[in-house]
C-alpha cells in the first residue's frame, strides 16, 4: 500500500495544484467518488462540479470543469478544462454569468444550437457560486 497520496490538478494553462493529500473527492460523470491512498487504479471522466481534498485535516475546494481523472494507488491526476480554488472565485462575476445564461436561454428553444452551450455555461456558473460559498 502507498505511503502517501499525491494529487495533481492540471488545466491547459497550468498546474493548479500538486501536493500530498489525505483524500480527494472527484465529481465523476457517473457520480461523485472518493479516493484514499492505496485505491485501485481507474480512469474516469470528470463532470462540472466540486472537487475537494484534505491536507493536514483541512478541507480545500475547487470548482472544476469537464475532463478526466486517472487514479493509481499513489497518485490522482485530474486533467480538466478549468479549476478554480474556492477562495479565488469571484462570486459576483459568477452570479452575473448565471443571470446572463438564464436570460439568453429564455430567448431560445431547446432545439437551438446555442441552447446547449448556454446550459453548460449556466452549470459552470452555478457550480462556481456553490464552491465559492464553501469558504
Amino acid at each position: 500500500m502507498a505511503e502517501e497520496l499525491i494529487l495533481e490538478i492540471v488545466t491547459p494553462e497550468k498546474m493548479a495544484f500538486s501536493s500530498v493529500v489525505e483524500e480527494v473527492t472527484i465529481p465523476g460523470s457517473e457520480g461523485e467518488f472518493g479516493v484514499y491512498k492505496g485505491h485501485e487504479s481507474l480512469l474516469s471522466s470528470v463532470d462540472i462540479g466540486e472537487l475537494s481534498f484534505t491536507v493536514k485535516n483541512k478541507k480545500h475546494y475547487y470548482a472544476v470543469n469537464t475532463g478526466f481523472a486517472e487514479v493509481t494507488s499513489e497518485k490522482v491526476t485530474v486533467l480538466v478544462e478549468t479549476a478554480e480554488e474556492a477562495e479565488l472565485i469571484d462570486k459576483e462575476r459568477a452570479m452575473r454569468a448565471q443571470a446572463r445564461a438564464e436570460q439568453e436561454m429564455a430567448k431560445l428553444s431547446k432545439e437551438d444550437l446555442e441552447y446547449e452551450k448556454l446550459r453548460a455555461s449556466l452549470a459552470r456558473a452555478i457550480n462556481r457560486i456553490g464552491v465559492a460559498g464553501r469558504i
